[in-house]
Formats: structure tokens, C-alpha cells, sequence
């Protein structure tokens, strides 16, 4: 019997970029630094599928500047959404939002995308069925996986489409699609960082007030926004870098606009999920879908709104999804029209008073003799961040931090979908139609105060050995290409370990290499710059080298570089931007085989990591055997107590203040040195 063939729409032009999506896209590895992807405009997205009868997690398509043209080998039913200006199928053209019927040999051509706007979206009934990799459908670029292959659609590509019995009547969604234009308006909600601890009163109006002009750096990792530099309550971030705008490294909302450096950057559903930087507001969830449409050039306002009115603007969207045949409905009504339904619907303005610029703090929870002190505050809509004690790096807080992290997993809340531990904080994602904010953060205050003493518990963990090639090319490459393209008069070029070398007070650089050969780094955060990559930080004081992170960012990091920033290291797990100042390069810490059922983050919360020093080209050889899945990392089991570290403090005390003060005067000497530069 011969096996039926699978319905395809073949590739004739891919157009700029085009990636396969869906609406969702990834969940619960945020945590090890996968981020959720999928149709980054979920708006225009969602009302394709509805008007071809999709069910909501079929996947689609997502184009960028300029859609592809598809050779269908079977009668389809398609609608196009989004930025879309001259669709057409054999030259004829079609409306966005309509369902269109592609016959069998037929081609559709999604045409330019914007202006106004930059991003199209394309469903065909049945969805396009490429395998699931770590629970989605979506493309991720920059890890490689997801999609077709995990890359961007060439010509000649074939795309299998599904199967088409069960889906629903067509709807012609036109009247419901979102309104393109240049000038954009996201509503915000402030927090969780904020005045007047990290920015004054008057730096967060003014953010407020500005007028941002979207980057040409505008991607789906993030969108920067050009325009006034804030207005910063305090001279530097400490021990977390020299910029007022570091922290202790901290998980991101999708949507949050953090400060990196001087430059916002609203984070998108392919940024990092840890990072050390101030995030000032968040993007209302319903108002997501515009950030996908910003072009080079737009012009950005942020509206800060209140909680009630953020979830007021939630409310209408999920009714409007839910329901879209009424919202087609009530278009037409007279009586309705000027609103034309929850797609793009804008809150009154804020009666005087109403919006808080400050984050609204949700709980708190007082100093106990073992444990510190807790401050639960919204991070946006549907996150909620949890900070424990001063904001100083203390191994007690973090070792706490973790134990909160796990005695919530143990709960299995419904409606928590998200649990992301940092250095001194936590961040929660739910639904809050199913778990309100407030509700999950009496729970939490709850839990908080049944946590036993850090100080009692021993974890078993593990000891992992990377080999290290200091000084590797591509550090220096990707040293050059700032220097070249971003900013040539940054203290930290054209050398990053001779500026680690300056700030720390030490004789030469091989002075820096050698703390990094003697420290033992504890692994105290997963995903800071993606795909499982370590953030650590040295057990003994006397080895936490002090530098601060790049203002802005690179573009371009290489591969398994390994950095410093603040007093933290981090293996980036991946190719893509990053902040910390560059030593040398490792071995991959992330390792997917599609279709295995193996962990592809290679490291643990808690690891305690080692480096031995080889040569790049021996380095090459091993990245070669465990990229092939030929050798693993270098592990052998031990333990970590809070007791082992202060024996070793204890026995080090004097030599470990006379290092931080000689440490604390390098570091104000060279902020000295960059105002008379």
C-alpha cells in the first residue's frame, strides 16, 4: 500500500528572513536560558490562524522586510497579517486578512512588509508541521534549532503542511487586524526597578516624557531606543560593574525595557532571560504584538498605565481571541465602531495620580535570624520579581534565593509557568488569569518564612573542569569589532585583560589569567547570555577580579567566549551580543541533539567550575569531540556548605580586606580617568 505524501509548500524565494513560528513558543526553560520565540507579533499571528480554522498552535510563518513565494502542491486556504503591503497569488492581489484559496501548483507572494510597520505573518490551514524541538514548533536563530533546521527559509525549501478535517469555519478577520504606523505608543507598567534607588524621581519622568527613536540594532533578541541618557540616582552598580545601570544578575520579562548601560533595550522573544541590568518598566503584554512592527527610525513613546488598566487591555485581548466572530460583529454595529475592538485599543489617560511611576510593591517580608529580608514587586503584568537582602553578591542570600526557588517548584502551582533564579533575586511568570499576582505573592511570602538556614544545608553538587585558551583570536576579534563599528574610545579597548588588569591594581596580564587558573567559580545563575551559560562567581574574595560590562553592548561575542563583569564570569553559551569583558574562550556548555531525550545544558546551578589553561588549538580539538557528543565535561562529584566558605574567609581575613581596598582604589581611579579622557 503505498504511503500517502505530505502536502508541501515549496520555497521559490525566501525573502529576507523568513522563519517558522507559532504563537506561543517555548515554556519552562527560561530558567536555563531558552527563550519562548515564536510569532513575536502574536496579534496579527493568532488572527491568521483563527481565519483559516487553525487551532492555536499550528505553526506559520514570520517575515521580515520582504516575504517569500511559495509554490503550494496542494489547494490551501491562506490569510496574511501583519505589515503586508501587495500580497498576491499568480500576480493577482489579495487582501490581508481575508482567506484566500491557493490552488494546487499556484504561487503566493507575500510581497515587501511596511512601511508603516516591518513584519508579515502568513497561516495555512493545517499549519506547517515541522518537528517539535523543546516543546515548539519556533525558529531560534541564534541557538540553531526549532523551525526548518533551526535557520531562516532558502529557496527550494520544502515546508510539510498538515492535515485539514478538524479545523473550523473561515473567518474573514480584516476588520480586526492592528493598525500600522510610525509613531508608536506602548503602554508600560513601572518597575521592578526604579526611583529612588536606581534612577531619580526625575530621571523616571523624564523617561516617560522622551520621545525614543527605534536603533537600526533592532532585532528580535531586542529593540534599542535612541534618546535622552537617564537620569541616575546613584554613581555606579558596585560589586555588579561600574556603570549605575549594573546589577546582581537578574532574569528578564519578554518585554522588558532594560537599561544596558545608557541605551533602553526592550527585551524580544529571543532575548537573554538573565542579565545584569536595571529594568525600569515592562511592556503591557497586549501591547507586545507593536514591538515586532518597529521599524529603524519609528518613533516610540512609553505610557505607563496602572495594574487595573493593564489588565483591562489583557482582558480585551483574550476576549477578542476567544471570541473573534463576535468582535467581527460588533465592528459592524454602529454603535461600537469608533472603538474597533480590544486589537488596538488605547486606556483613557491616567487620572492625575492614578499611575504610580514607581513599581508597586506586592509583599515584603522582615529580616529573621536566618533569613534576609524579601521584597516581592510587579514585573510587568504577568511576572512578579522577589529580591532577597541588601543588593550586595552574599552566598548566604543566594544559597536562600535557591532554596525558595525549590520549595516553590515543590508546590506545582497551577498557573506558575516560569521560575528563574539570579544572584539575590527570583523571577515568576504565570498566568494571571489563572494565578493573580497578588495571590502568588502571599503564597510566596508564605513559603519565604518556612525556608530553613541557609547555613544547615549541604548540597550535593558537582566539580567541573573546562579547558581554557586565554587570549583566544576570536576574544580579540570580537574586541576589534567594537572597537571598529561601536565605540573606539571605550576604556576597555582594544584589550580587555590589560583594562581587568588596570581596574584590579595587578602588575601585568598574565597576573589576570592567573587568578582565573587559581579560582574555584560557584555557578550561582543558568542563562545569562543564553542556552545554559554559566554566570559564577569565585569562592574565595581574594580571587573576585572587579571590571564592569560594556557600554553599550557588543553585537557579536563568540561561541563559548568566557568574560568578566562586576565580579561575575559567564560562559556564553552561544554565539550573539554580550557585556562582560573577554579572557579567553571554552568548551560548548550547551549540546542539542534533535530527537534525544539528553539535557542540552551541560551545567547545574551550584556547579563549582575549574579552568585549565591549553592552547587554542587543542581547544579546537576539544570543542570538536563533545560538540560531536564524543567526550563530555571533565565532572567529578563534591559538595558546597555555606560553612566551607566562611572557614575559608575566616582564615584569609586580613589578606582578603587588603585586597578589596587596594581593588576599591584601582576602581575609582580609572572612573577618574574616564572623566578626563
Amino acid at each position: 500500500m503505498t504511503a500517502l505524501m505530505t502536502a508541501t509548500a515549496t520555497v521559490v524565494s525566501a525573502g529576507v528572513q523568513t522563519t517558522v513560528q507559532d504563537l506561543t513558543g517555548r515554556s519552562g526553560l527560561w530558567d536555563v536560558g531558552v527563550p519562548p520565540s515564536g510569532a513575536w507579533d502574536d496579534l496579527s499571528f493568532a488572527l491568521a490562524n483563527l481565519a483559516v480554522g487553525n487551532a492555536p498552535d499550528a505553526a506559520g510563518l514570520e517575515a521580515v522586510m520582504a516575504g517569500p513565494v511559495l509554490r503550494f502542491s496542494r489547494r490551501a486556504l491562506v490569510c496574511v497579517t501583519g505589515a503586508a503591503q501587495a500580497p498576491t497569488v499568480d500576480g493577482r492581489p489579495i487582501r490581508p486578512g481575508t482567506v484566500t484559496v491557493v490552488q494546487a501548483g499556484s504561487e503566493l507572494d507575500l510581497g515587501p512588509c511596511g512601511a508603516p510597520g516591518l513584519r508579515t505573518y502568513l497561516a495555512v490551514d493545517g499549519g506547517i508541521t515541522v518537528p517539535d524541538e523543546l516543546g515548539s514548533r519556533s525558529t531560534f536563530l541564534l541557538g540553531g534549532f526549532g523551525g526548518l533546521q533551526g535557520r531562516a527559509l532558502t529557496a527550494g525549501d520544502e515546508l510539510p503542511l498538515g492535515r485539514v478535517e478538524n479545523g473550523t469555519a473561515p473567518l474573514d478577520v480584516t476588520p480586526l487586524l492592528p493598525e500600522m504606523t510610525g509613531d508608536w505608543q506602548l503602554h508600560v507598567l513601572a518597575g521592578p526597578h526604579g526611583a529612588p534607588e536606581h534612577l531619580t524621581e526625575d530621571g523616571v519622568a523624564a523617561l516617560f516624557a522622551a520621545t525614543w527613536e527605534v536603533d537600526h540594532r533592532a532585532d528580535r533578541t531586542g529593540v534599542r531606543l535612541l534618546g535622552p541618557a537617564p537620569q541616575w540616582a546613584r554613581s555606579d552598580g558596585g560589586e555588579a560593574g561600574l556603570h549605575p545601570s549594573n546589577i546582581h544578575d537578574s532574569a528578564y520579562p519578554v518585554g522588558g525595557i532594560m537599561l544596558s548601560g545608557d541605551t533602553p533595550v526592550i527585551v524580544g522573544p529571543d532575548g537573554p532571560s538573565l542579565g545584569g541590568f536595571v529594568v525600569p518598566c515592562v511592556v503591557v503584554r497586549a501591547d507586545r504584538w507593536k514591538l515586532a512592527q518597529l521599524r529603524p527610525g519609528d518613533s516610540v513613546r512609553l505610557v505607563p498605565v496602572s495594574p487595573a488598566e493593564a489588565d483591562a487591555l489583557n482582558s480585551e485581548r483574550r476576549r477578542l481571541l476567544d471570541d473573534p466572530r463576535a468582535a467581527v460583529a460588533a465592528h459592524f454595529d454602529a454603535a461600537l465602531t469608533e472603538t474597533r475592538t480590544a486589537a488596538h485599543a488605547v486606556p483613557a489617560a491616567p487620572h492625575a495620580g492614578s499611575t504610580s511611576l514607581r513599581p508597586e510593591v506586592l509583599a515584603t517580608l522582615a529580616a529573621s535570624r536566618h533569613s534576609p529580608a524579601v521584597t516581592v514587586t510587579r514585573a510587568g503584568d504577568h511576572h512578579l520579581l522577589v529580591e532577597a537582602g541588601p543588593p550586595i553578591l552574599d552566598l548566604t542570600v543566594r544559597m536562600w534565593v535557591r532554596l525558595l526557588a525549590e520549595a516553590l517548584r515543590e508546590q506545582n502551582l497551577p498557573g506558575v509557568r516560569e521560575i528563574v533564579e539570579g544572584v539575590r533575586s527570583m523571577l515568576v511568570a504565570v498566568d494571571e488569569a489563572v494565578l493573580p499576582l497578588a495571590t502568588l505573592a502571599a503564597a510566596l511570602t508564605g513559603l519565604a518564612a518556612e525556608v530553613p538556614d541557609p547555613r544547615s544545608v549541604t548540597l550535593a553538587v558537582r566539580e567541573v573542569t573546562l579547558p581554557i585558551a586565554f587570549d583566544h583570536p576570536l576574544a580579540h576579534e570580537a574586541m576589534a569589532r567594537y572597537e571598529r563599528s561601536v565605540r573606539p574610545d571605550a576604556p576597555w579597548c582594544p584589550d580587555n585583560v590589560e583594562f581587568i588588569r588596570r581596574i584590579n591594581d595587578l602588575d601585568d596580564r598574565a597576573e589576570v589569567f592567573d587568578v582565573v587558573k587559581q579560582a574555584t567559580y560557584l555557578v550561582v545563575g543558568l542563562g545569562d547570555v543564553y542556552l545554559g551559560a554559566p554566570v559564577a562567581v569565585p569562592l574565595d574574595p581574594r580571587h573576585r577580579l572587579v571590571t564592569t560590562k560594556y557600554d553599550p553592548a557588543r553585537t557579536w561575542t563568540p561561541r563559548n567566549a568566557v568574560g568578566i563583569g562586576g565580579v561575575y564570569l559567564c560562559v556564553y553559551g552561544m554565539e550573539g551580543p554580550g557585556g562582560y569583558q573577554l579572557v579567553g574562550r571554552t568548551v560548548p556548555v550547551w549540546r542539542h541533539v534533535p530527537g534525544s531525550d539528553e539535557k542540552p545544558w551541560l551545567l547545574r546551578q551550584f556547579d563549582q567550575l575549574r579552568f585549565r589553561p591549553v592552547s587554542a588549538e587543542e581547544l579546537e580539538s576539544l570543542r570538536a569531540d563533545i560538540d560531536a557528543g564524543r567526550a563530555g565535561l571533565e565532572v567529578t562529584p563534591c559538595s558546597f556548605s555555606l560553612a566551607e566558605v566562611d572557614a575559608l574567609e575566616a582564615a584569609h581575613e586580613a589578606e582578603i580586606a587588603e585586597l578589596r581596598a587596594r581593588r576599591q582604589a584601582a576602581f575609582h581611579a580609572e572612573r577618574t580617568r574616564w572623566g578626563t579622557r
